[in-house]
């Protein structure tokens, strides 16, 4: 997922969207963890977009407190 994509997003559908993540990413553990994932690669591209996610949530928090104090 690209970040042009997630800035696109409002807050809270960015919100959901990392709650989907999270659970995609631990699932794709157990299935690491018992064998059955065929790319290993993916666990690695889910905790980016988790990141990517987080970073943009967390940009939006920091405009809304700097308008507010400004």
């Amino acid at each position: 997922m690209k970040a042009a994509e997630i800035r696109e997003k409002n807050s809270e559908e960015l919100t959901t969207l990392q709650k989907e993540l999270r659970v995609e990413l631990f699932k794709a553990r157990i299935q690491n963890h018992t064998n059955q994932l065929n790319s290993t690669a993916r666990l690695s591209q889910l905790r980016r977009d988790i990141a990517r996610v987080a970073t943009i949530l967390r940009q939006r928090e920091l405009t809304a407190e700097q308008s507010k104090g400004a």
